[in-house]
């Protein structure tokens, strides 16, 4: 997959990772932009994992979203409406995010999913959000 408009998941909104490329997933979806590959894990998955960790629903994250938004201003709503969560959670977020993949659970489906994409050689991809980087064509970040 690659050329998707969406930010790596390593971006940060605020102090954030993967928060923006959500956004950017349901602002694609909502244009009829998003390619087929990535629509049956919409709401799920890491969405849904970022969506829990703020204490929202992400069906209410959409419905904002598709009402136009921006970026830290959603972020912000997320906060005020969600879960509080302190700079120390933010931070252990951040770096469980950033990797996943790694000796982990899901490991076996960044294994099976860098088959499927012709990478089973690249041994430096070895989180999901590296993975994500490679497939859509950005560099990947160590």
């Amino acid at each position: 997959m690659k050329e998707f408009p969406a930010r790596s998941p390593a971006a940060k909104v605020g102090d954030l990772v993967y928060f923006g490329r959500m956004l950017d997933k349901i602002r694609a979806h909502a244009a009829g932009e998003l390619p087929p590959d990535y629509q049956p894990n919409l709401g799920r998955g890491f969405d849904e994992e970022c969506c829990e960790f703020l204490g929202v629903d992400y069906n209410e994250v959409v419905a904002r979203v598709k009402q136009g938004v921006a970026d830290e201003e959603m972020l912000r709503w997320c906060r005020e409406n969600g879960k509080a969560r302190s700079e120390r959670d933010v931070f252990v977020w951040n770096e469980f995010m950033r990797k996943r993949g790694w000796n982990d659970e899901i490991s076996p489906t960044l294994d099976r999913r860098k088959k499927e994409a012709g990478m089973a050689g690249r041994s430096e991809i070895c989180t999901m959000f590296q993975f994500i980087d490679a497939d859509e064509g950005r560099p990947v970040q160590p």
